[in-house]
């Protein structure tokens, strides 16, 4: 991952031994950073230790993997009401469908990578974008070639080379798999960050990014049922507040860097809430 300019990505930082040779583990250290893993550990608890999910937690799954679709395709601009997405079985006209749809079959692709991700992130990446493209282009599941432009609104900020997205897509690849001790937050923002930065698919770049944090935060261990949708957090905290913390992503700064990852993990700490709600919800028996 390229450490300099607007689109630096995480910094290298200080540290000894492990951190030098981890740098997402350096980025733990960070100030608020550890203050934000735990609160989102708290969050996260809290859901899985709710009696309801001790007895209905494959429905807890199904509705977090609906509200987290459509919070990601509500930043991807597909913002419709959650019932609006229950009802709807089309989803192939129209600019909106199409990123609706796309959203919903990511979600359901995305549980059953989880056992490539750490072996080879890249193939996962290509088979999303494959997902979520949905058609037979040249140009899908794989990253963009010199001359290809992408056909996405946001974010609105510098998009690297096709030299600069290979190399920072095998850094990125070279990390994960090589694992290490940061926490599940810090590696899913900076997976998300990554991805949004580099922009690799001419298509749906944010759709993956978003999958692919969910992929992290899942396979880590920290949400194993899938039950506390970040998607959903993000939408709620909105687009603007998510575009202001990923300028600190791609400022590359410490305090840049800190800001993305707080950010990533309230929308964590929202996407709980929701899964809160839809427990307390069926415990009444009002849904």
């Amino acid at each position: 991952m390229s450490t300099t300019g607007a689109s630096a990505g995480p910094p290298p930082s200080p540290g000894t031994g492990r951190d030098r040779e981890d740098p997402l583990a350096a980025l733990g250290s960070l100030p608020g950073v550890a203050d934000s893993v735990e609160s989102v550990r708290k969050a996260v608890d809290r859901v899985y230790g709710h009696r309801i999910m001790r007895r209905r937690s494959t429905e807890i799954t199904s509705e977090a993997a609906l509200r987290g679709a459509r919070g990601s395709a509500a930043l991807s601009g597909a913002d419709w009401a959650l019932e609006e997405v229950r009802r709807r079985t089309d989803f192939g006209g129209g600019a909106e469908a199409r990123t609706m749809g796309a959203a919903l079959r990511l979600t359901a692709e995305a549980g059953q990578l989880l056992s490539i991700w750490r072996q080879s992130p890249l193939r996962v990446l290509a088979r999303l974008h494959l997902v979520a493209a949905a058609d037979g282009a040249e140009h899908v599941g794989r990253p963009r070639q010199a001359g290809e432009t992408v056909d996405e609104p946001l974010p609105d900020a510098p998009l690297p080379g096709p030299a600069e997205v290979s190399a920072r897509l095998d850094g990125l690849s070279e990390l994960i798999i090589a694992g290490g001790s940061a926490p599940a937050l810090v590696t899913a923002a900076v997976v998300h960050g990554e991805l949004l930065a580099l922009r690799p698919f001419v298509s749906h770049n944010g759709l993956v990014a978003r999958a692919a944090e969910r992929i992290v935060l899942v396979g880590s261990g920290l949400d194993p049922k899938s039950v506390c949708p970040a998607e959903a957090g993000h939408a709620e905290l909105g687009r603007a507040a998510y575009l202001a913390a990923f300028d600190g992503y791609l400022s590359g700064t410490p305090e840049g860097m800190a800001a993305w990852i707080a950010h990533c993990g309230r929308a964590v700490e929202l996407g709980a809430r929701e899964s809160t709600a839809v427990c307390e919800a069926l415990q009444r028996g009002a849904a």
